[in-house]
């Protein structure tokens, strides 16, 4: 019974967003360093595309443009820790590869510089459409194992009304902090 309740409060806590806890571990100092260095990079990467010419060019600068932007989103991620960080760090990612296979399309030309966007077009497409699934399966887990701590809740509490005076409330206090209540 004891693991089974030990179970249950690590993915409740796991499932129902208090992941900002446990994921953020960057202090404020450390980020903005770090900002600035990601920031200083990219400047260095992009100035080396300098020495280039035509879409070789766009094409390393294109890549410089998606390593900063992936750069920061998980850098903002390590930060806060939160949900949405990490789905706009996940969206970052697919965005900027995106971009880059486009961009590597343009040296193409006819039907295989369509195929090229298409299929770039295809993978942010696929990559959207999982990052949207998960999202719906991560909020139907954390409903779900919502449902059923106030189910045990519930059993919990009933139980608690057999007893009186301390005991009761003793009891009481005892599941609602076990159950999130």
């Amino acid at each position: 019974m004891k693991t089974q309740t030990h179970t249950r409060l690590l993915c409740a806590i796991a499932l129902m967003g208090l992941s900002s806890v446990a994921s953020a571990n960057l202090t404020q100092p450390v980020y903005s360093q770090a900002k600035d260095e990601v920031k200083a990079m990219f400047k260095t990467e992009r100035d080396r595309c300098g020495s280039l010419s035509g879409n070789a060019k766009d094409v390393c600068v294109e890549r410089a443009k998606g390593h900063e932007k992936v750069a920061l989103a998980n850098l903002e991620y390590q930060h806060t820790g939160t949900v949405k960080d990490r789905n706009d760090y996940l969206e970052a990612r697919y965005e900027a590869r995106y971009e880059l296979a486009k961009e590597m399309c343009d040296d193409k030309t006819g039907n295989a510089k369509d195929v090229c966007v298409a299929q770039a077009k295809a993978s942010h497409d696929k990559a959207k459409a999982d990052l949207k699934a998960n999202k719906a399966v991560a909020e139907a887990q954390a409903d779900a194992m919502e449902a059923k701590l106030k189910a045990d809740y519930k059993v919990a509490n009933e139980r608690c009304d057999s007893l009186s005076g301390n005991a009761k409330d003793s009891c009481q206090a005892s599941a609602k902090a076990r159950y999130f209540q």
